[in-house]
């Protein structure tokens, strides 16, 4: 059995604790996972083992909610920068719908992050929703 046969993502606007992420370590448990966000139109997220270390993964393309602004993705971006140069992670790659870090030691610090960024993305796309950012004229 795996971790995503009995999890489900949250509804929209709901983050999961760290507890509840689903382990994506194999494509099968990627895909139901994957499946099961599109399907509750939530945000996606996962751990997955990479050799000795983990990979976290948010998708914000599964959930039919708007993108996230450039703004809220510098608030992203500062805190993997933080998360880089202190050693907890190596790597990286944020877009305004995707992100993925790697190379976290451990499957527990993979969690916590993962529900952290889970979490900010879900409020940073509510904040959107509720306060959008006026447009700049040309």
């Amino acid at each position: 059995m795996s971790a995503c046969d009995d999890v489900s993502m949250p509804t929209p606007g709901t983050p999961l604790p760290a507890a509840l992420i689903p382990d994506c370590t194999k494509l099968e448990a990627h895909r139901a996972a994957y499946r099961s966000a599109k399907t509750n139109d939530a945000i996606f997220v996962c751990i997955a083992r990479q050799g000795s270390r983990w990979k976290v993964e948010l998708d914000a393309l599964a959930s039919s909610g708007p993108t996230i602004p450039d703004q809220a993705v510098a608030v992203l971006q500062s805190a993997v920068e933080v998360l880089v140069s202190d050693g907890t992670v190596t790597q990286a790659n944020i877009a305004p719908d995707y992100i993925s870090i790697w190379a976290i030691e451990s499957e527990q610090k993979a969690r916590e992050i993962a529900a952290a960024f889970h979490a900010a993305m879900q409020g940073l796309r509510q904040l959107y929703i509720a306060v959008p950012v006026p447009r700049r004229s040309v």
